[in-house]
């Protein structure tokens, strides 16, 4: 035996030296013969590995062409090299369709223009890797756009979409991707370049010597030949997008669409390189009806009836998506306001009619419908069956974001056991729906599980995901038992087993059944007619594996995570580790990260669009790393490092991920990881140690600032910090502020902790001399308390933990809590003025204290504007206030965006008389504490302050007030643009010093909304 395993390891190991030296070549070559990325090392590759769904293949590199022509060139380097070749967009499948173990070639950071438009004929011709809400954005101001509005619009392109024959929440109206695809431009695997657009049957358009015609006669020849057949088998519902589209080949009175036989075909017959796409006048007018249901089946029974109304939509939110809503901070608002009692389910009736009147009058019509199905108030059971009217844009709007969410909100659950999809977008015909989701749920009950659902009622496709932990064998097995009942209730229902997101891994398996032998035997036919050397992305919708084939699964059957020393508190999730595991697997692939507007997540990604740099590719990075997946001691590489540098610590995928990624946290614990096998470098021991040598740094300010004068110095300590010699450091000054007492105010005034940080203390004492004065005008009792042992002053350690320091850091914030534990049992507020510091309290100190006198200090921790805004509207805030200047342009801090205390910071500027406060629209600032400083970070610095931040700043008038309340983000303003940004501080307190004795300021708080 042990001979034998001698020989089979021996063979492994020849095999894989082999595989590595033609991997090796055929990077060579693609690196000699392109000039995008050629990514070939482990961790580049783990990064593509996977997409939305639950496998995993290990691809044997990633290219990312500059052009199309370069596209084209590694797709013949591959298949010269004898290499299968995968086209890949967002990466948000949820079948598998975009991983393989050859060669894969990402679309989306440079092929995606608008290569024409034309306005008046409402259509456009666009590269595949365009993503749908860019798309969207530039066909805005001509009044148009593109209706097929998957939920995951913010990252998924349009040559994915068109690969999955993608359909939208809107499909009722608007139809699928195939209904709205004009043509395709597209090379077949050999390279021979066509274009797929509508042609007569005999084919008279097109020319004898192209070679086009010789494909699409056979095509048409099949479509004639099993015309009855596809009659027969082809489900007669709109949501049907498995196999091949052979219907688009049948006879017919018009024209036949050759583009519409690759749409939905996942990359295994061409290589798409243009999509013409029909447009749609943009919707200008809509309503909502929230129709409220006791049970789910009256849901579900009620759809055939709602839709005749004939709105654009009706989606379902179930029972569990609306409880798991609540526990999310972003949605628990639009939850409030548009779901009432505790319905077992709501259908979210659309419609967006031209004229308002009329979607009034419909949506009145709703309200009639419903009441005649016999749905009303029952007070006893606390259900009610009305029709919650929303007609605010704003709410209409969050209820879209909350529902677009959907499949993200689900997989929020913080359990071993997640809802998975592989039945999850079957169509039944409307008539047939609420019996095949009540049978289904028994199915799910006979396995031990229950399911979740939701999307898309108005069509019969509903998501539904049962809970299971595919790392467990007898889940497996339930899974596959699941698959085989639920796809015979399909077919039963003469319904498809493939409604949205297409076949990929999960699905093909099952065309037989579906569709029968002689049409699979049609699929393999034009798989080969197009692809005879099965190069293009082989093992999708033909010959495709078995669906619970663990090898191929994120979670295979070898899958272990040794044990990990953490140093914080990860109790909140499932798995080892303390849960990091579980942190670190919570991540499922979905890419809202790699959205490009809107929110603050993620800056890095919005900088670079490369993969490494976006939430999700670090996810993956840390997950296949603690896993032995990328070889031994990862955790703490050089690899790990480079994949991290650029995470700025924003925190906003801590409020912005659907499934709650905090990778801020993360990278303090790898950090720390990092300094116990490596040790400290000088620049991460000048950052973290710099609360502890301020103080004397400062007593010698000019000669510690001569570095900031010479070109010299500069250079010299760049080559040993490594801290750009490009940036300016913050000036040390000898004025450093000190209390002037230990308590500052009127003994009868209400009490308050002024939370002195570093920053402000050595840098910038203006903002803590601001803040004394606004709240001793406001006649407050200020506390600036003295730590309970030692005499350096007290700090959150923040620079600590940006320098994986956990062990300092927990030693400055036990200084504070010991200060600050005595005022805030009392349930006095302890104020702070920069968001990092001040936000430390309410987010690592829990995880690294979870006694009760930290829970007390982090209870009290409130932001200056937060305490302000608090108290102007309880009627207690009282300060004369004077108009300072026409408007204010105002930056939000990433901690500030992450922790909902932004709003405030608007809210309290509004307080000034006359004052017109606009918000910047901004991620990152881009400075992230000592991120900017770093010479190997400085140019990504940079970048992500111009996405945005900087140009706004620059076209802004020289008389508004820049505010910023962010240490960084001061500086960043002032090193990009020469203009001095406020603290929010600073400008009250301008304002007071204006103040008039009758100008006294009201009590009430307006909306930041309305100004």
């Amino acid at each position: 035996m042990a001979a034998e395993a001698a020989e089979k390891s021996r063979k492994s190991a020849q095999r894989d030296a082999q595989a590595g030296a033609q991997a090796s070549a055929l990077a060579t070559r693609l690196a000699r013969e392109i000039t995008g990325e050629v990514l070939f090392d482990a961790f580049s590759r783990g990064r593509y590995a996977t997409d939305a769904s639950f496998y995993q293949i290990m691809p044997l590199g990633v290219v990312v062409p500059r052009s199309m022509d370069e596209a084209l060139r590694a797709l013949a380097i591959g298949r010269d090299e004898g290499r299968i070749v995968t086209p890949r967009g967002g990466g948000t499948s949820q079948c598998g369709q975009t991983i393989n173990d050859g060669l894969v070639v990402d679309f989306s950071k440079h092929l995606n223009r608008i290569l024409s438009l034309d306005v008046e004929g409402r259509s456009c011709v666009v590269e595949p890797g365009i993503v749908l809400d860019d798309l969207n954005r530039q066909l805005k101001k001509h009044g148009l756009w593109f209706p097929v509005d998957v939920s995951t619009a913010s990252r998924a392109t349009i040559g994915g979409m068109a690969g999955n024959n993608s359909c939208g929440g809107r499909s009722l109206r608007y139809g699928t991707m195939r209904d709205n695809t004009l043509s395709m431009e597209a090379a077949l695997a050999d390279g021979t370049l066509m274009r797929f657009s509508e042609v007569p049957r005999d084919l008279a358009d097109v020319n004898a010597s192209d070679p086009a015609r010789a494909l699409f006669r056979d095509m048409l020849d099949l479509g004639a030949r099993e015309a009855g057949e596809i009659a027969e088998r082809f489900p007669k519902v709109q949501r049907r997008v498995g196999g091949y589209n052979l219907d688009a080949l049948v006879p017919r009175n018009a024209p036949n669409n050759m583009a519409h036989l690759l749409v939905g075909s996942e990359g295994t017959l061409a290589f798409t390189t243009k999509v013409e796409l029909k447009l749609w006048p943009v919707i200008r007018n809509k309503v909502l009806g929230v129709c409220h249901f006791g049970s789910f089946y009256e849901a579900m029974d009620a759809a055939q009836h709602l839709v005749k109304l004939k709105p654009i939509a009706v989606e379902l939110v179930d029972r569990t998506m609306i409880a798991l809503g609540r526990e999310i901070a972003m949605f628990r608002p639009i939850i409030g306001a548009a779901i009432k009692g505790d319905p077992d389910a709501v259908l979210v009736v659309e419609f967006a009619e031209e004229d308002q009147a009329d979607n009034l009058q419909r949506l009145k019509q709703l309200t009639e419908l419903m009441g005649d199905l016999g749905f009303g108030w029952d007070n006893d059971k606390r259900k009610w069956g009305g029709v919650v009217e929303i007609t605010e844009p704003a709410l209409q709007s969050g209820i879209a974001d909350f529902r677009a969410a959907g499949l993200n909100v689900m997989m929020s659950m913080k359990e071993a056991g997640k809802p998975v999809s592989f039945v999850e977008d079957c169509a039944v015909p409307l008539p047939h729906l609420a019996d095949y989701t009540a049978r289904l749920n028994e199915v799910f009950a006979r396995h031990g599980t229950s399911g979740t659902m939701y999307a898309h009622a108005s069509e019969g496709c509903l998501h539904v995901r049962p809970v299971l932990n595919l790392k467990l064998e007898k889940d497996v097995k339930a899974m596959r038992a699941i698959a085989e009942e639920a796809f015979a209730m399909v077919r039963e229902y003469k319904g498809s087993h493939s409604g949205e997101h297409g076949d990929g891994l999960v699905r093909s398996e099952f065309h037989e059944t579906m569709f029968g032998p002689r049409l699979v035997a049609d699929f393999r036919e034009v798989k080969h007619r197009f692809d005879p050397g099965n190069v293009l992305n082989p093992g999708k919708i033909v010959d495709a594996p078995n669906m619970d084939d663990r090898s191929l699964f994120r979670y295979s059957p070898d899958y272990r995570v040794d044990e990990l020393k953490t140093r914080l508190d990860w109790s909140a999730y499932p798995g080892a580790g303390g849960g990091f595991q579980g942190a670190v697997e919570m991540c499922n692939n979905n890419g809202a990260c790699r959205k490009l507007e809107g929110g603050v997540m993620c800056p890095s990604y919005r900088a670079t669009r490369d993969e490494k740099d976006v939430t999700r590719g670090r996810a993956n990075t840390l997950r296949l790393a603690i896993s032995g997946q990328l070889g031994p001691d990862a955790l703490t590489s050089d690899e790990m490092m480079e994949t991290l540098k650029l995470c700025v610590s924003c925190k906003a995928c801590r409020h912005e991920c659907p499934t709650g990624v905090d990778m801020a946290k993360m990278k303090i614990e790898v950090l720390a990881a990092r300094v116990a096998s490596n040790g400290l470098t000088l620049r991460d021991r000048l950052v973290g140690y710099l609360p502890r040598y301020a103080g004397l740094a400062a007593r010698f300010a000019p000669p510690v600032n001569l570095r900031n004068r010479s070109r010299l110095l500069r250079k010299l300590f760049e080559r040993f910090s490594g801290i750009s010699a490009r940036r300016a450091l913050p000036a040390f000054r000898r004025d450093v502020f000190t209390p002037p007492a230990v308590v500052v105010g009127p003994e009868n005034g209400r009490e308050v902790v002024l939370f002195t940080d570093t920053f402000n203390r050595i840098y910038e004492r203006e903002n803590l001399d601001a803040a004394l004065r606004v709240l001793s005008a406001g006649r407050y009792r200020v506390h600036l308390p003295k730590p309970v042992s030692g005499s350096r002053p007290l700090c959150c350690g923040r620079t600590f933990l940006s320098a994986g320091l956990v062990d300092e850091a927990r030693a400055e914030l036990d200084r504070l809590v010991a200060a600050f534990a005595p005022f805030a049992a009392r349930g006095v507020p302890i104020i702070g003025l920069e968001p990092s510091c001040l936000l430390t309290l309410r987010d690592e100190l829990m995880s690294l204290r979870t006694d009760d006198d930290a829970k007390a200090v982090s209870a009290q921790a409130f932001t200056f504007e937060e305490f302000l805004v608090r108290e102007a509207k309880g009627g207690l805030l009282q300060l004369r206030l004077a108009p300072l200047a026409d408007k204010a342009l105002v930056h939000g801090h990433c901690h500030q965006k992450s922790f909902g205390a932004f709003t405030p910071v608007q809210q309290a500027l509004r307080l000034i008389p006359e004052l017109e406060v606009e918000t910047v629209e901004s991620s990152c600032c881009g400075m992230a504490g000592a991120f900017g400083y770093g010479a190997d970070t400085y140019d990504a610095s940079i970048e992500m302050a111009e996405l945005s931040l900087l140009p706004a700043v620059r076209n802004a008038d020289k008389h508004t007030l820049i505010v910023a309340d962010g240490t960084s983000c001061r500086h960043q303003i002032h090193d990009g643009t020469q203009r001095e940004a406020l603290h929010v501080a600073r400008v009250i307190a301008m304002s007071i010093a204006r103040a008039q004795p009758n100008s006294t300021i009201s009590s009430v708080v307006k909306d930041p909304t309305h100004g």
